[in-house]
Order: C-alpha cells, then sequence, then structure tokens
C-alpha cells in the first residue's frame, strides 16, 4: 500500500511539472521570438525576462530541465550576439541551468560544439575578457557536473584549454588551469590520449608575471603529466626546473608539491627517477621553512614508498645495515633505507649531471647545484666510491668559481667524502692530483678539497696516513712550485687540518710539516698569511709538547740543512730555497749556532763569486743582520770564532775583489755590510783579524774609491771597525798604508763619508804606540799634517771643530813637526784662530815630548 501511494505521489509530481515547464514556455514564446530581432534593447530585454522566468524563478529541478532542453538553442545562438549584454546574460542563464538541472549531460550534444566553435578555434571570437572568464567557468563547471560524461567531447575540451590557457587576460589563463586539473582528474581514462597537447601552452606560460598564475600553471601541468601518456616529460623537466629558482615561495611550493606527487603516482616514475629526484631534494634546502619541511616529508613518503615496493630486493639491507656509518655527521638526519638506496641507484645519472650544471652560466644554477651535490652524498655514503674520480673532478671545477656560496657549498660536499670514503681510495687520488694539478691556471684546487676532505676524515682513521700526507705536501713540486697567494693559502689550509685533526700524531711527520710552513712564509707575500704560517708553526710545537718554535728547530735542524744542501749546486736567485735557508736561520735564533759544521760548507758553497751575484747579496744581507747579533745567533756557542778567520778569507774577501758592472759594484757593498757586522757584532777576535788583516786591508783600502756612496761609507766604517779592534797592535808600515786613502775621504762628496774618514783618522792616531817612530816616518806625518790643516778652512764648522781635536790628538805624536806646519801655513788660513789654538796647544805638551820628537 505504501508503494502505491509512493508511486502516485511521484506520478503527481511528474505530471505537475510537466505543467509547470508547459506554462513557463508558453510565457516564454514571446520573448523567444524577441531573440531574433534586429533591435539590440529587444533581444536584451528577452535574455532578461528568460532568466527571470526561468532559473531566477525557483523551479524544481524536473521542470528546469525540460525548460532547459527547449530554450538550449536559442540561448546558444545568443553566444554570438553582436551586443555583450547579451552574450553576458546568456552565459549566466547558461551556466545557472547546468547548475541546477539534474541532467546537464544532456545538453552536452549541442552545448560542447558551440563552445568549442566559440572558444576553441584558432582565433577566439569572444573579444570581451570578462566573458571568456565567465565562459571558462561554465566548462569548469560542465565538468564537474558532468563528469565521465565528457569523455565523447575530449577534443572540443582540448582545444578549449589549448587556445584559453594561452588567453592574455590572466585570470582566464588561472580558471583554464583549474579546468585542466579538473578535466584530467574526471576521464582519466582518455585524458592521457591528448593531454600532451596541452603541454605547449602550459610551457608558454609558465613564466607568467603572475605569481598566482605560474602556480597554476604548475599545478595544471602535474595534472597533465600525471595522467598522460609520460612522452612530455622530459620538455616540461627544465622548465619546473627553472621555477626551483623563482623569487615567489608560492611557485617553489608547487613546484615541490607537483614533483612530490609525480615521484609517488606517476605510472612511469621509474624510468624518471634520475631527473625527478635532484628537483625535489633541491628544495630540502630551500630558504623558506615551509618549503624545506614539504620538501622533507614528500621524499620520506617516497622512500618509504619504493622500500615497500622493493622489499624483496632490500631484504638483507633493511635487517642489517640500519646502523649509521661511524662518525656520521651529528647535525643532520640520516635518511631512509629507501632514500638512500634510491639515490645510490641513480647516483652515476645524478653526478654527471651535477657535473654539468656546476659550471653554468648563471650564478642560482651553480649554488642549488652545488647545495644538491651535499645532499646527495649524505644518501650516497660509502657508495660514491665508485663515482669518485667524477665527484673529484666535479669539485675542482667548483671550487674555482668566482660565487663564495659555490665555494662553500662543494667544500661541505668534500668534508662528506671525507667522512664516507676511507682514507686509502681517497688519498690516492687526491694525492697524485696535489702533485700534477690538472689546471695550471687554478693549481689550488686540488689542495682546497684535500683541506676539506682530511677536514671531515676522523682522526684514528687518519692517523697512519699522516706521513703519508705530509711527504705528499713537502714534495718540491707541490710546496715549492706555485707562489699564487690562493695556492700557499690552500698548503697551509692542509697543514692546519692535519694539525687539528690529529694533534699529537703529527710528530711523525713533524719535519715534512715544518717544511711546508717554511716553504709558505719563503714564498709569502702578504704579511697576514705570514702570520698565519707562524701560528701554525707555534701549533706544531705545541702539539708535540715543546716549549718554543726554538726547540723545534733543534728538534729538525739537521734535517733542514740537508735538505737544503742537497741542492745548493744549483741556487740562483729564484731559487726558493734560498728564501727558506733566510727562514730557517732567522726564525731559529740560537739554534742554528749548534749546526754551524753543517751551515758553513752551504754557505761556502753557494758564496763563491762564480755564483748568482743576486743569490749573493740576498745572503750576505741575511748573514749581516745575524752577524749584527752573534752572541745570540751564529756564535750562541762560541763556535763561530773556529771558522770565522776562514769566513772572512774565504768567503768574504773573494766577494770584495774588483769586477766591473753595477752588479758587481752591489755584490762587493753587500759584502762589506756583512764585514762590518762580523767586525761589529764581535764574531771575530782582535788576534784573528791581525791574522788576516793584511789580505783584507787591499781589499777594504780599494772600496774607498767605490762610485758608490754606500760602498765607500762602509769602507770608512769597516776601517773605523778595524783599528778600533786591532788597537794599537798594527804594524806602523800597515798603518802607514791606510792613511793616504783616508785623507782621499776628505774630500768625498757625501758629508757622512767625510765624516766617518776624519773618525778613522783619529783612530788611526791613537793606534800609534811608541815603536811608532816619528823621525823615520817624518814624511808621512808631515803630509798627514799639511792635508788635515787644509780642511782646518772647511765651510763646514763642525768639520773644522773635528779636524782640530784630530790635529790636538796627533800632536802628541811629533808636536815640532806639527808646529813647523802649521807657522808654515797660518798666514795662509782663512781661519788662523785655529791654528793659533793648536799652537798653543802644542806648547802646552811637556818639554820631553818636544825634546824626543827633535832629537
Amino acid at each position: 500500500m505504501p508503494v502505491a501511494i509512493t508511486t502516485a505521489k511521484m506520478a503527481a509530481m511528474a505530471t505537475g511539472d510537466e505543467h509547470a515547464s508547459s506554462e513557463v514556455l508558453r510565457g516564454l514564446a514571446r520573448h523567444l521570438n524577441c531573440l531574433n530581432e534586429d533591435n539590440k534593447a529587444t533581444r536584451k530585454r528577452a535574455l532578461e525576462a528568460i532568466k527571470k522566468e526561468t532559473v531566477d524563478k525557483g523551479l524544481s529541478s524536473s521542470a528546469l530541465q525540460e525548460v532547459f532542453s527547449s530554450l538550449l538553442k536559442p540561448l546558444l545562438k545568443c553566444l554570438s550576439d553582436p551586443m555583450e549584454r547579451c552574450r553576458e546574460t546568456t552565459i549566466a542563464v547558461l551556466t545557472e541551468f547546468i547548475r541546477c538541472v539534474p541532467k546537464p549531460e544532456e545538453s552536452l550534444p549541442y552545448l560542447m560544439p558551440c563552445l568549442a566553435q566559440r572558444f576553441g578555434e584558432n582565433e577566439i571570437l569572444e573579444p570581451a575578457e570578462e566573458l571568456r572568464l565567465s565562459a571558462v567557468e561554465m566548462l569548469t563547471l560542465i565538468v564537474e557536473v558532468c563528469g565521465k560524461n565528457l569523455a565523447p567531447y575530449l577534443s572540443e575540451v582540448i582545444n578549449i584549454l589549448q587556445r584559453t590557457i594561452v588567453d592574455p587576460f590572466p585570470d582566464v589563463k588561472r580558471e583554464s588551469c583549474k579546468c585542466t586539473v579538473n578535466f584530467a582528474k574526471c576521464v582519466p581514462e582518455h585524458f592521457h590520449m591528448q593531454a600532451e597537447c596541452l603541454i605547449k601552452p602550459l610551457m608558454l606560460t609558465i613564466a607568467h608575471q603572475h605569481t598566482r598564475v605560474r602556480v597554476s600553471v604548475i599545478e595544471a601541468t602535474g595534472a597533465v603529466i600525471l595522467h598522460g601518456s609520460g612522452k612530455k616529460v622530459d620538455d616540461v623537466l627544465s622548465h619546473l626546473a627553472q621555477r626551483l629558482f623563482d623569487d615567489s615561495p608560492q611557485v617553489r611550493k608547487a613546484v615541490t608539491a607537483v614533483v612530490g606527487d609525480w615521484l609517488l603516482h606517476f605510472r612511469d616514475r621509474y624510468s624518471y627517477f634520475h631527473k625527478l629526484i635532484p628537483l625535489l631534494l633541491s628544495t630540502i634546502n630551500d630558504e623558506i621553512p615551509e618549503i624545506r619541511l614539504l620538501a622533507v616529508d614528500l621524499w620520506k613518503q617516497v622512500g618509504a614508498q619504493w622500500e615497500k615496493e622493493n622489499e624483496d630486493d632490500i631484504k638483507d639491507k633493511m635487517d642489517f645495515l640500519l646502523t649509521p656509518p661511524p662518525h656520521y655527521p651529528s647535525e643532520v638526519e640520516r635518511p631512509g633505507l629507501g632514500c638512500r638506496e634510491l639515490v645510490v641507484r641513480n647516483l652515476g645519472k645524478l653526478v654527471l649531471a651535477i657535473t654539468h650544471d656546476v659550471t653554468d652560466w648563471l650564478v642560482p644554477t651553480r649554488v642549488k647545484t652545488s647545495q644538491l651535490l651535499s645532499v646527495l652524498l649524505l644518501h650516497a655514503e660509502d657508495h660514491c666510491i665508485q663515482h669518485l674520480p667524477a665527484l673529484l673532478a666535479t669539485l675542482y671545477r667548483a671550487c674555482t668559481d668566482s660565487e663564495r656560496d659555490v665555494v662553500n657549498n662543494c667544500l661541505a660536499a668534500a668534508k662528506l667524502i671525507g667522512t664516507f670514503v676511507p682514507p686509502p681510495v681517497f688519498l690516492k687520488l687526491l694525492l697524485d692530483h696535489v702533485a700534477s694539478p690538472h689546471s695550471s691556471s687554478h693549481p689550488w684546487a686540488p689542495l682546497m678539497v684535500l683541506a676539506a676532505v682530511l677536514g671531515g676524515c676522523s682522526r684514528p682513521l687518519l692517523k697512519p696516513h699522516i706521513q703519508q700526507v705530509a711527504n705528499a705536501l713537502a714534495q718540491p713540486d707541490v710546496c715549492q712550485g706555485y707562489q699564487q697567494v690562493m695556492y700557499l693559502e690552500q698548503l697551509l689550509a692542509c697543514v692546519d687540518v692535519l694539525l687539528h685533526q690529529c694533534e699529537s700524531d703529527c710528530s711523525s711527520g713533524s719535519l715534512q710539516l715544518l717544511q711546508v710552513l717554511i716553504a709558505v712564509q719563503s714564498f709569502s707575500t702578504e704579511p697576514q698569511l705570514s702570520e698565519k704560517a707562524l701560528e701554525s708553526v707555534q701549533f706544531l710545537c705545541k702539539v708535540q709538547g715543546l716549549d718554543s718554535v726554538m726547540e723545534l728547530y733543534r728538534q729538525h735542524m739537521g734535517q733542514l740543512l740537508d735538505w737544503l744542501s742537497a741542492s745548493v749546486n744549483t741556487w740562483s736567485s729564484y731559487s726558493p730555497e734560498r728564501l727558506q735557508l733566510h727562514i730557517v736561520v732567522i726564525q731559529s735564533g740560537p739554534v742554528i749556532g749548534e749546526f754551524l759544521s753543517q751551515l758553513m760548507p752551504l754557505l761556502y758553497n753557494c758564496l763563491q763569486p762564480n755564483r748568482d751575484p743576486e743569490m749573493r747579496m740576498s745572503i750576505f744581507t741575511m748573514l749581516a743582520k745575524l752577524l749584527l747579533d752573534a752572541n745570540k745567533t751564529l756564535d750562541s756557542q762560541g763556535r763561530f770564532h773556529d771558522d770565522s778567520e776562514r769566513f772572512l778569507s774565504d768567503i768574504l774577501l773573494p766577494n770584495l775583489v774588483w769586477h766591473a758592472g753595477r752588479i758587481a759594484a752591489a755584490v762587493r757593498t753587500s759584502a762589506l755590510s756583512c764585514l762590518l757586522a762580523v767586525l761589529h757584532g764581535g764574531a771575530i777576535t782582535p788576534g784573528q783579524l791581525i791574522s788576516v788583516e793584511e789580505r783584507m786591508r787591499p781589499q777594504v783600502l780599494s772600496a774607498l774609491e767605490e762610485d758608490s756612496q754606500m760602498s765607500r761609507l762602509l769602507a770608512c766604517r769597516c776601517l773605523c771597525a778595524i783599528l778600533r779592534l786591532t788597537g794599537t797592535s798594527l804594524h806602523h808600515e800597515a798603518l802607514n798604508k791606510i792613511y793616504p786613502e783616508l785623507l782621499k775621504r776628505l774630500d768625498d762628496s757625501s758629508e757622512e763619508v767625510r765624516g766617518v774618514a776624519l773618525q778613522a783618522v783619529g783612530l788611526w792616531f791613537s793606534s800609534l804606540t811608541k815603536d811608532y817612530n816619528p823621525v823615520l816616518c817624518g814624511a808621512h806625518l808631515q803630509l798627514l799634517f799639511q792635508q788635515l790643516l787644509l780642511h782646518l778652512d772647511d765651510p763646514d764648522s763642525s768639520v773644522q771643530d773635528q779636524v782640530l781635536e784630530i790635529l790636538k790628538k796627533g800632536s802628541s805624536v811629533h808636536p815640532a813637526l806639527l808646529k813647523e806646519v802649521v807657522e808654515a801655513v797660518r798666514d795662509k788660513q782663512r781661519s788662523p784662530v785655529y791654528c793659533d789654538q793648536l799652537l798653543q796647544h802644542i806648547s802646552s805638551l811637556p818639554t820631553e815630548s818636544t825634546a824626543s820628537c827633535t832629537e
């Protein structure tokens, strides 16, 4: 009974709906006729009346369905109405009908061809962008309410979307992308047949200036590829990769979500893992935390899904390889097994891509690529060994990048290599590259990578190889091969890393490390670099428990001198060993005095007159500094005295022999400075000096005639020092050969030379003893007095005063002769006052002195 009642009610309702629809249609008959009128206002009023009497009246869905079926064709004709307001009303009426009728799919045979004709042709017929937007919104509604019933109209929908995706109006683009996503989900079984047709318009729009448009295009691209045939993935990936550098976080987030969705749900994802994985992993280091978290979450899902799908293949690894490797970086979370396996199985292809992109001309690309390299190595762990040559070559190139972020990222990656790869493996490759760099323009790149790799290696693993690394760094081709500041900095960095990583274990390579630090200091032209190298030397002392740098040199001085002596026969002004000798003898301080037996033969060899002049000059300058403070350097043990006589006769005097040329003159000047340091520094005794004085005097007196003012000045000072040291020990014949040359210097063009020459003359008088016979040597004294008296008329009063004092000192030698000479020239003097003073002084002398001289 209830069923019968219900049936009756439904029949009655149907009859009522049919009657209502008939009534509406009868009422609309006139309005439908008006749609064909030429008058625009008439057509507009007719459409508004139709809208008011149908969709706005609140008819039942069944009645609306009947009305819609009758009105569809006339309304579709109005889509081409010349009046924009009429077309707008038509689209609004159609949209409401589609939304409200229970069977909108019945309208598709007429509606879709009409829409395709109006909006899917090569030239869109609708000029108003707002109406195009309304039409695409209506198409989106049709997709939502009709669903799979749209399958027969695949071509029409695709044609419309192809045109509207590239529509000039941004809102139309966005709505078209939304429609594309919905349509792909509604008819996946058919969508793939023509999905690729949408790729080109999408890629033309993916770089649109509006952020929301770019986001919509990326989402639509994700749906098209996911539900397509997979043939156009390669055409899309490069565009998505570019969007990873987008300034908008929303765009980067959209790319992350789309790529993650592909990795999870794309049917042919296994064929594209090596291309999709880099895109997702690149966003793990995004600057926006939200994007980083999304990327990490999606990546974990991808790894877990792959792990589940391949459980049989990795069962052993799931059971036994869950423990992290020793010394795994504590600041990062270890990726899951599935994630690691995915990277490992695609690492070969990924490394090739990294190698290519790390040298891209765009800085952001290089930065992203260098960040990705570290992420890949964290996943690959020790599986990166088989790709180590390619990875190292990539790091060498990246380390020469002008962008600091790229370099830092690559050094972080190199540190991971040191963490995961055993030292014997990476050292075999790296040390060969350090010894023979691939790039002559950037020879420091292997050293930079080596320092980073060593920094990632643990002390227990590195300890057995300290000697090997130290030996490699100390090779002449390595530590002396280049003088670029960057090269020296990286060489120093390698030593510092070893010292800080291994500390006291570095004692096994202490000598080699010290050799490297000496080489860095000798080549460095930057004070800061030299200071850093010296700090490293001090740290090398500290890790070995030594009190000072001198103790370190005492420990290795013999070996260092043997190291330098091995090549001394080939030294020149360009030889790095010359600079290294300077560092060794200066920094070792008093320790060098303990190894004279090794040092002196080396000096004899490299200071022979036939050796390179510039080299000899630099070594003489170095020796002069040492000999000025001989007690704290070369003579710290009191042993230099044993070699000083030979040092003078075999090294200094041969280099004082005159040879033509400016270079030879410069060598003599440097040798004179060294001689003066010997005389002033107390490195030779008076007795030793007297024994070589006869051989040395001619060379020094010859130097008084040098063209160089400095040479003449040094020669005068050397004579002063000789006279001072020997005191009254020189024979009168030697003294008589000295004063004539000194008298010549009293007329020197240099006031400084004249002043020192006068000091020497004064010391000459002090060197005379009772054995000096004034009668036999009267001619010498007369000449000396006469020449000195001439200078009492010198324009410089200080010279006059000095000459007067010297004559007073000399008056005690032969007062009568001096008095006679003074009286003879007194009347000719411009300043007779000095002569009067001198005569007065002679008169005050004891009569015994005057009488003895007369006799």
